[in-house]
């Protein structure tokens, strides 16, 4: 009885020995990267200063191309996510806000992801190999219910989110290959369009207050930075458009776009836009908020 007692501790403790020695491994290499997605390239970045800071999901990845304003000489980048929500936005603000980066302005996109106070389970395992080392993080999430089992049990917030964080991404990681989230300064344009265009029904969502947006107002009111939040173009065929009435009417400051481009060439899909809608949406962002004025 006793040798099978100690056999039992044997394995205990070499799986937690082992455990530790892949959690510590598999930080290290996340630690000592920063091109393979826009959470890392913050995280294991120096401080930085913008003129403009995009955020959001998709919607701000494939629809905001920093091109245009970097072409006119103003420092710029899209940290869109795809997949992301508004809780992933604020999370990326605050590591910027801790890592000293000095923003002037930010361009947030809030249509399709403000209908609830959800998180994207895919974004969120982005920001799990940093959770120990950064307080930001786990202040963050301290409130989710798994967020003792992530924060003190070794290695199972890999084993967690391995389809984001697991041998396959350490791999690559390692090797430095750098993936083309990170290229045309964060902007993802959408190259094939589906045709024809399947219509976007909105008739399931319902714009409500966000605790998340209202955390990013805070953080931008704090640091001086200058929030300009605004819808996105959406196909015409869209089914409820509606709903974007009821965004205006719970936060009257959210700038109406989803109607600034319509027609359907400039669409990829009914809810994202391709280069070309990108490049002409962008273009009347810059000249609304940021081309110089003529003086009469």
């Amino acid at each position: 009885m006793k040798k099978f007692i100690l056999f039992i501790v044997q394995i205990i403790v070499t799986t937690l020995v082992v455990a530790i020695l892949l959690d510590s491994f598999y930080t290290y290499v996340f630690l000592n990267n920063n091109n393979r997605n826009k959470i890392e390239f913050v995280i294991n970045s120096n401080p930085k200063k913008y003129d403009v800071v995009f955020l959001g999901s998709s919607r701000a990845n494939n629809h905001f191309d920093s091109r245009i304003f970097s072409n006119q000489g103003l420092t710029v980048y899209n940290y869109g996510i795809s997949g992301s929500r508004l809780e992933e936005s604020a999370l990326l603000l605050k590591l910027m806000i801790e890592k000293k980066y000095i923003v002037k302005n930010i361009i947030l996109e809030i249509d399709l992801n403000i209908n609830s106070d959800g998180f994207s389970n895919g974004t969120r395992a982005m920001f799990m190999p940093y959770l120990k080392e950064y307080e930001t993080i786990q202040n963050h999430y301290h409130s989710i219910s798994n967020f003792n089992q992530l924060y003190y049990i070794p290695f199972y917030r890999y084993i967690n989110y391995d389809s984001k964080i697991g041998f396959r991404e350490l791999f690559f990681s390692a090797i430095k290959k750098k993936n083309s989230a990170l290229n045309h300064e964060g902007f993802l344009p959408l190259i094939n369009d589906q045709r024809p265009l399947v219509a976007t029904d909105l008739s399931e969502r319902s714009p409500k207050r966000n605790k998340a947006y209202e955390e990013i107002k805070t953080i931008c009111k704090q640091n001086n930075i200058t929030l300009i939040a605004m819808t996105t173009p959406i196909c015409a065929e869209t089914i409820n458009r509606d709903y974007f009435n009821h965004i205006h009417k719970i936060y009257p400051e959210i700038y109406r776009m989803e109607d600034t481009v319509i027609d359907d060439k400039y669409f990829s899909t009914c809810g994202h836009m391709n280069e070309k809608g990108a490049i002409a949406f962008t273009q009347i962002v810059f000249d609304k908020f940021f081309k110089p004025k003529n003086k009469s």
